[in-house]
């Protein structure tokens, strides 16, 4: 008689990673107002006494996810636009990156790139992750010397960059049929025009535009 397997207790930061998981796809499901603590618990096979370990309202639970989401976005542009290479070079890394991280956790997408809570203080929360993953982007374009933008424009630039992958991942959810090489294509494409780039390196100013 084969001898029955012990399952292995979890610590404390795999257990929370197997909640926030199973917390982030529910909420991207079923929404967050219809999503229930008891449900999660459920989900993540542990009690709701437990999960009150890690988490002591949905709400917190909700708000830990959207930063963690977006941190995990934010680093990795971070540390493509500090890799090697041109900067369309690097561009083409952080979409690649990007969008294989929204690919791979659509719930993530969900969470952050769409408001349906109806909590006014996860909406506040959630304009503030927006307000930061600008600001990130200032201080990248800022960093970079490739770049001459006018201070004044330096803001509306990293919004332009924010909001157009936002809105292009959003399009692509519900186009899930074009493959991501088309997808980072066309954000790069976008990013690239919209910096004063050229594909062939440079600027427009600075060599025009290769024919």
């Amino acid at each position: 008689m084969a001898k029955a397997q012990t399952r292995r207790r979890l610590k404390k930061p795999e257990r929370r990673a197997v909640i926030e998981d199973a917390a982030s796809a529910l909420f991207a499901e079923r929404g967050y107002a219809e999503t229930r603590l008891e449900d999660i618990a459920a989900a993540a096979g542990v009690t709701k006494q437990l999960l009150y370990q890690h988490f002591s309202s949905k709400r917190e639970l909700h708000m830990a996810l959207l930063a963690k989401h977006r941190d995990e976005l934010l680093r990795g542009t971070a540390e493509e636009m500090a890799s090697p290479g041109t900067l369309v070079e690097r561009l083409s890394r952080v979409m690649e990156r990007w969008f294989g991280y929204v690919e791979e956790h659509p719930y993530a997408m969900a969470m952050l790139f769409r408001d349906t809570t109806g909590d006014a203080e996860l909406q506040r929360f959630h304009r503030e992750l927006q307000a930061s993953a600008r600001e990130s982007n200032v201080r990248l374009l800022r960093a970079e010397p490739e770049l001459r933008i006018a201070p004044e424009m330096i803001e509306a630039v990293a919004e332009f960059a924010r909001a157009g992958s936002t809105g292009l991942a959003l399009w692509w959810a519900e186009n899930r049929d074009v493959p991501r090489a088309t997808v980072v294509e066309a954000a790069v494409d976008m990013l690239v025009g919209g910096l004063g780039l050229s594909r062939h390196g440079g600027s427009e100013g600075e060599g025009g535009k290769a024919g």
